[in-house]
């Protein structure tokens, strides 16, 4: 009888070991698709940012509408789409995104100086690890946070667009404030929603087409902290 529960208390600590591991992996391939983009993005933008040509091209037509918009629009594709397609094509579309995102981006070089942007990125970047890392560990339950974070997007969302023709410098500070915790606290919430969603009963494809989607979560609150604290602590050039 003792032999037979050890035999169980082994199998249930050999699959949970196994579990844990699958996750792990899962959760490693997220912060891949993370970083790759993130590193496409900034290529994209130092690389349009350093092209006179490309700049007025694109700030001094029309086309910046274009270039500002595209990337929600790749968003809404990938988000409403994801179902439809297979994991190739949602992999392409999110390398498209980070291409577009990263040309959207190179207006800040226009902005900041350059040492401003290295340090505030390298301030985001051990922020969003720290924030992460709590999302993935806690054993708290974040998901009563989510009423309070979509209330404060939606917030941050409506007072930009106010902002657009008020141009209120005290408005724009506040967004930017508000902005910080709110792309904060979405770091950790959505982190253990994504850690939450994985699940070892999926098939590769599934599995794939979930990591994609993780990690543009995850890429989008990294880049919104990022901007956000830029506003707040990026040198004007």
């Amino acid at each position: 009888m003792a032999f037979g529960t050890e035999k169980r208390v082994f199998a249930g600590t050999a699959q949970q070991a196994a579990i844990d591991e699958g996750l792990r992996a899962y959760m490693l391939r997220v912060y891949n698709y993370m970083t790759i983009g993130l590193v496409v993005t900034g290529f994209i933008a130092l690389l349009t940012a350093s092209s006179p040509a490309a700049m007025n091209t694109i700030y001094g037509t029309p086309l910046k509408w274009v270039v500002m918009l595209a990337p929600l629009g790749f968003v809404m594709f990938l988000s409403f789409g994801l179902h439809r397609m297979s994991f190739m094509t949602a992999q392409a579309v999110f390398w498209a995104f980070c291409t577009a995102m990263g040309v959207s981006l190179s207006y800040i070089f226009m902005v900041y100086t350059g040492g401003s942007i290295a340090r505030v990125f390298f301030i985001t970047a051990g922020s969003f690890a720290g924030l992460s890392l709590y999302g993935y560990t806690t054993k708290k339950d974040l998901s009563g946070m989510r009423t309070f974070l979509m209330m404060g997007l939606i917030g941050i969302i409506i007072a930009s667009i106010v902002n657009i023709f008020m141009v209120s410098s005290a408005l724009h500070f506040a967004i930017s404030v508000i902005g910080v915790l709110v792309f904060a606290g979405l770091t950790a919430y959505d982190t253990q929603n994504i850690k939450n969603e994985y699940s070892e009963f999926h098939d590769r494809e599934t599995a794939g087409k979930l990591a994609i989607m993780g990690s543009l979560r995850l890429y989008l609150d990294f880049i919104n902290l990022f901007i956000m604290l830029l506003r707040l602590f990026g040198n004007r050039g």
